[in-house]
């Protein structure tokens, strides 16, 4: 990768994570799309590499400031994280068997879901 494609690369997880963390949106939800349309990844590679993101640099940098002003739930984080591990080990093992287009509209799916529960729902 170029020196230009890596300041991209930060350049984008710079405004990802900063959105993140002031919404509290998984990073996932704004990375995917860029990576499918932006970097031409296939749906699957860029579910795999917006998770890998996710992993421990992202969530301690973004819970501390929460963390700080007492706006973490330690406790039901952790069980959350349980059930997180499992259910991410299932669904990434689940994922390698359907095929593209079937994550790509899965994944609009739930995201027109979610903006519609939070623009209209209670």
């Amino acid at each position: 990768m170029s020196v230009i494609g890596m300041i991209g690369a930060v350049l984008l997880g710079l405004v990802v994570g900063a959105i993140s963390g002031v919404v509290g949106i998984g990073g996932g939800a704004l990375l995917v799309p860029v990576l499918v349309y932006g970097y031409g990844m296939s749906q699957l590679r860029a579910q795999g590499t917006s998770l890998a993101t996710l992993l421990l640099p992202i969530g301690i940098f973004a819970c501390w400031s929460y963390w700080k002003a007492g706006e973490v739930d330690v406790r039901l984080a952790a069980l959350i994280c349980v059930g997180f591990a499992l259910g991410g080990w299932f669904g990434g093992e689940w994922a390698q068997h359907l095929p593209q287009m079937v994550l790509r509209r899965g994944f609009a799916v739930v995201l027109v879901v979610i903006a519609w529960k939070m623009a209209f729902g209670r």
